[in-house]
């Protein structure tokens, strides 16, 4: 089967100009950059952009994407940048240069593993500084497994300490955070006898810090993704006003139109829940004209994060498989057959971009 639409069209030349915009200000600042692949599910021509753009390494929260891009002939280093389970660990010496870690207990099975294949490995050693993600809550215990990792494994590399913010608990990155990552970095290094390669702030929320000049001195590594991807979060969602040195249409989403037909805005009957078990509200704004989509919950995850390209088009809701936007105040006229195009969110792009019946195209343009 050849479908045309849902299409993901990638622009690689906004890849890779995003990517030296953020490395270039990180470098500046004595700040390495992982580019983080794990939002377009590891799309190789999109790693090697990262690459072309200056990241000095990629990573991802999922093997199959490292295996993915290596397989394509993209070089790397990779870093794994979720804890690795047990099992998992055969894969992560085979495929992975480096990754991140908060349990003793598979640190020790991690070098067993190493070992057996006769490689070494680099781990971060991640630190919980309010996030409540992945990390040590006790730093007395950090230290000590630090300390172990230096002394007592011989085929694991000690390569340095991280945090992340930003993400489950919504924690705000800060110099006030960073400090603190730091203080504990020293802590490491005189009870290991010897500098960190590595002490790594955190990915695009803490990017902030790098674009105001706040970023204390000694943060000397980042690990990136929807900044590069998407430039959107920091722009839109933190209202920073003067970063419009980041595309953010490096991604386009292209469905197709199956039904335009003018209906009341205001669902008739009685209410009980959607297809995905939620009571939503609506407002009543009369008689519409509306278009349905080749597109769903099932593709993109929350439709109402989609952003329209042209003005006029909104999002009015969505099951699995149908998109419906109201094109009333569209200046075209859209008729079945036509396509509609969307800038993405992040989330949304996850979702579209692991779609096997998705077609990704990467452009020169």
């Amino acid at each position: 089967m050849n479908r045309q639409f849902p299409l993901l069209t990638v622009s690689l030349p906004k890849l890779r100009s995003n990517a030296s915009e953020i490395t270039r200000r990180c470098r500046e600042r004595g700040i390495s950059v992982t580019g983080i692949i794990k939002g377009c599910t590891g799309i190789p021509e999109v790693a090697q952009a990262f690459l072309d753009g200056g990241c000095t390494d990629l990573g991802s929260s999922r093997l199959e994407q490292i295996v993915r891009c290596r397989e394509a002939g993209v070089p790397g280093p990779y870093t794994l940048v979720r804890l690795p389970g047990m099992s998992e660990l055969p894969d992560v010496v085979r495929w992975c240069d480096t990754s991140l870690h908060s349990e003793l207990a598979t640190l020790d099975a991690l070098e067993q593993e190493c070992v057996r294949q006769n490689k070494t490995h680099r781990v971060i050693i991640m630190a919980d500084l309010g996030d409540l993600r992945e990390g040590f809550w006790d730093k007395d215990e950090m230290v000590d497994v630090c300390v172990h990792v230096e002394k007592d494994l011989s085929h694991v590399e000690l390569a340095g300490i991280g945090v992340n913010l930003g993400c489950v608990g919504s924690i705000q990155p800060t110099p006030e955070k960073m400090n603190d990552l730091l203080a504990l970095a020293r802590r490491v290094e005189e009870a290991i006898g010897r500098k960190l390669e590595i002490i790594s702030g955190g990915a695009t929320s803490s990017y902030t810090m790098v674009h105001w000049g706040t970023m204390p001195e000694g943060i000397n590594h980042l690990r990136i993704g929807e900044n590069i991807l998407l430039g959107k979060d920091l722009q839109l969602e933190w209202h920073i006003e003067d970063m419009n040195y980041l595309a953010m249409d490096t991604f386009t989403l292209t469905a197709e139109v199956i039904e335009v037909k003018t209906k009341p805005s205001y669902p008739q009957g009685v209410f009980c829940m959607d297809a995905f078990g939620r009571k939503p509200t609506y407002t009543d704004y009369g008689i519409r004209r509306r278009a349905l989509l080749v597109l769903g919950r099932a593709d993109v995850a929350d439709v109402e994060m989609l952003i329209p390209r042209e003005k006029g088009i909104t999002v009015w809701g969505a099951s699995s498989d149908h998109c419906i936007v109201d094109v009333t105040d569209c200046d075209r006229d859209i008729q079945v057959g036509d396509t509609v195009d969307f800038s993405l969110a992040y989330c949304n792009l996850v979702y579209i971009s692991a779609r096997p019946d998705v077609r990704v195209v990467c452009v020169e343009e």
